[in-house]
């Protein structure tokens, strides 16, 4: 897929936290495009992250290994237009706790941490991006909490197809089941009740 880095950045960045055209600009010679194919890592389990990316295309799965079941459990996908680290690790720069695989041929435009520590240095503005995509990230992690703790499957369901649109079509279904904590057929009746509450 082919993209002008810096209209892609102007359309992602601009609105989540303010950075103008100048702001930008100067981290331009720090971004770097990745390719990676359906099935590789974006960051591994016990690895250090030490990128922060932006996705272009694809869809990526954040999962961990259950130690009693072994068990693969989905924790969060990313796609088109989300930023894609593990923010832990990225901000502690300690290993990872769990892995980041692409689900499907993807192409990510990252910077690096030490890169991205440079720009807070310097300018302000990029100081200020980082507080942001701190909070954006705290968001996300709670919102995820409050899922799993307050709504039953079929919200849960709802609101992961409101944060990924066409999900349902791109990946198999035991991938959604496992982030939602149920098993297959579970997700087979939640589907069903959806349709016949939008034919009715």
């Amino acid at each position: 897929m082919n993209i002008e880095p810096s209209k892609f950045l102007h359309d992602i960045l601009a609105p989540f936290s303010g950075l103008t055209e100048e702001d930008l600009s100067v981290s331009l010679p720090f971004w770097r495009k990745r390719h990676l194919r359906k099935g590789d890592f974006y960051n591994m389990q016990n690895i250090v992250c030490q990128d922060l990316g932006i996705v272009i295309k694809g869809l990526f799965r954040v999962y961990y290994c259950d130690s009693i079941t072994n068990e693969e459990k989905n924790m969060f996908f990313f796609s088109e237009e989300q930023f894609i680290v593990s923010f832990r690790s990225f901000l502690y720069q300690c290993p990872c706790v769990y892995y980041i695989e692409a689900l499907e041929d993807a192409d990510v435009l990252y910077l690096s941490y030490q890169d991205l520590q440079n720009l807070y240095q310097n300018h302000k503005s990029w100081e200020r991006f980082g507080r942001i995509l701190a909070e954006h990230f705290f968001h996300q992690a709670q919102g995820r909490t409050e899922d799993l703790l307050l709504f039953n499957n079929e919200k849960r369901y709802l609101n992961l197809i409101n944060e990924h649109p066409k999900i349902v079509e791109r990946i198999a279904a035991y991938h959604i089941a496992s982030y939602l904590g149920i098993k297959n057929q579970s997700l087979s009746r939640i589907k069903k009740r959806i349709q016949d509450t939008i034919k009715s």
